[in-house]
């Protein structure tokens, strides 16, 4: 239950393409987000723990599958991203990305 890298270095303005693969046994997400939103929509999963995501931010995948999530950092400082499934966030299923101001 974990990340690999779980911490990542961009540059603001950077346009960044994750390609996430689920090599487990169980579904699992990437979620990019501020910690903050990660634990609020961490709770919510936890009463929905068959939400699936396929949003600008957010991927769902279940056991061997591959997607992909575009974003584009305009801010520096740091972004979070995690696994949102109940257990997995605890399991530590997160990781950071620092974002460098150039």
């Amino acid at each position: 239950m974990r990340f690999t890298p779980a911490l990542v270095a961009v540059k603001k303005g950077e346009t960044v393409r994750f390609v996430v693969t689920n090599s487990g046994k169980v579904p699992h997400e990437f979620s990019l987000g501020t910690e903050q939103e990660l634990k609020e929509h961490y709770e919510v999963m936890k009463k929905f723990p068959g939400m699936e995501h396929n949003e600008a931010n957010k991927i769902s995948l279940k056991s061997g599958q591959k997607g992909e999530v575009i974003w584009r950092f305009t801010k520096g400082g740091v972004v979070d991203f995690a696994c949102l499934h109940p257990g997995h966030y605890d399991a530590g299923m997160k990781g950071q990305i620092k974002v460098a101001n150039q």
